[in-house]
């Protein structure tokens, strides 16, 4: 299965009160995990990088060329979304360029007319070539990539003027954050997140949602949430599994230390994590 963009699978997403997770990766491991994990539960994807990891892999145009081999080498036939994720304007432009079927442009932090009239241009140029397009409204909490936001709620009006502007889906500012969450989180805001979806009709997207408990997940799904994202809970899963290798010494047994071993138990708790949000979000299987 090629690469393919996400405004028809989150369209149905929303219309049928399921969400699609987005997954982050950060190198060959992370990949194979999440691409395992949607073709072990035959559901469709979205796999995606942060400006920072696509550093640190090594470029945009070689973490799509990584996806889309590994979707070869694998055999993988279900449908997979190649997204950027918190993309800035350059960010956007260069991914448009190298052919991610879908990406995020995060203005957030402009003033609200900048953002409004970069999404209109980020929409222009994506779609001119078929690419889907995530706008955010309303500071998302914690931290990505250098862009810190404390997690206040989506204006409403600014939502809707921002998905007139053209995006295929709309990141919200609900009360989540990036990270894991404190103690004292207050918890998703519903009576905001019920004012957006009456407003808004395009698929509504919950950033952070590493840490959120199941039931307001799922209260969030089906009030318009359609594309629910997880890097966090896939970090600490991996390091926990990496931990207990090292605690029980099996890098002291014969070739332990060989990194292929060390690393395998990280990418099958990456994977373990994923194909439980799958479930979470009650992705439909591909008939």
């Amino acid at each position: 299965m090629s690469l393919v963009n996400g405004t028809e699978i989150f369209k149905a997403a929303r219309e049928g009160h399921y969400a699609v997770g987005a997954f982050n990766t950060n190198n060959l491991e992370w990949t194979r995990a999440i691409l395992g994990a949607a073709q072990e539960t035959n559901t469709p994807i979205l796999i995606q990088t942060s400006m920072g990891a696509a550093k640190y892999m090594g470029g945009y145009e070689l973490c799509k060329n990584l996806v889309e081999q590994t979707i070869k080498s694998m055999n993988i036939t279900v449908p997979v979304i190649m997204h950027l994720d918190h993309g800035n304007y350059e960010a956007a432009k260069e991914c448009i360029e190298v052919g991610y079927n879908s990406v995020m442009f995060d203005g957030h932090d402009l003033p609200f007319e900048e953002n409004l009239a970069k999404t209109k241009e980020i929409v222009a140029l994506a779609h001119a070539k078929g690419i889907s397009v995530e706008a955010e409204v309303g500071s998302i909490g914690g931290e990505e990539d250098g862009i810190v936001g404390a997690g206040e709620l989506a204006d409403v009006e600014e939502a809707k003027q921002l998905a007139a502007a053209g995006p295929d889906y709309l990141a919200v500012g609900i009360g989540n954050i990036h990270g894991v969450y404190p103690e004292n989180w207050q918890g998703l805001s519903f009576d905001r997140l019920e004012e957006l979806a009456a407003e808004i009709k395009i698929p509504l997207v919950l950033h952070g949602g590493s840490g959120i408990p199941k039931e307001q997940i799922l209260k969030a799904i089906d009030m318009g949430i359609a594309k629910v994202n997880v890097n966090t809970e896939q970090q600490i899963a991996w390091s926990k599994a990496v931990k207990a290798y090292y605690a029980a010494d099996k890098d002291e047994a014969e070739k332990g230390f060989d990194p292929r071993k060390v690393l395998a138990p990280g990418t099958k708790a990456i994977k373990d994590t994923v194909e439980s949000r799958i479930e979470w979000f009650g992705t439909p299987a591909v008939k």
